[in-house]
């Protein structure tokens, strides 16, 4: 990337650099696009996403059921016309 590319890109971010920085970083832009450039030269690809494998939700339908007696449950507790009761709040 040239140098006035990157003067003119700094001054609209409001950056300062100085001449060292602007030499600096118009090398590493440069080399950055660089690498962009060879990303774009990859083969296509378009059955795959980012993961290759599909991954699908198996899910299965809520059926409410009780599999433990509720009295059982419900019979070393601190209960209150079958609510359960927790310590006081002050």
């Amino acid at each position: 990337m040239d140098r006035e590319t990157v003067e003119r890109v700094a001054r609209t971010a409001h950056i300062r650099l100085t001449e060292e920085e602007l030499e600096r970083y118009s090398g590493d832009l440069g080399d950055i696009l660089g690498y962009f450039e060879l990303l774009d030269e990859a083969p296509n690809c378009d059955s795959y996403g980012i993961d290759p494998i599909g991954v699908a939700d198996v899910t299965r339908d809520d059926e409410p059921r009780m599999t433990i007696d509720a009295d059982r449950l419900l019979r070393d507790m601190n209960t209150y016309e079958r609510y359960v009761r927790g310590p006081r709040l002050s």
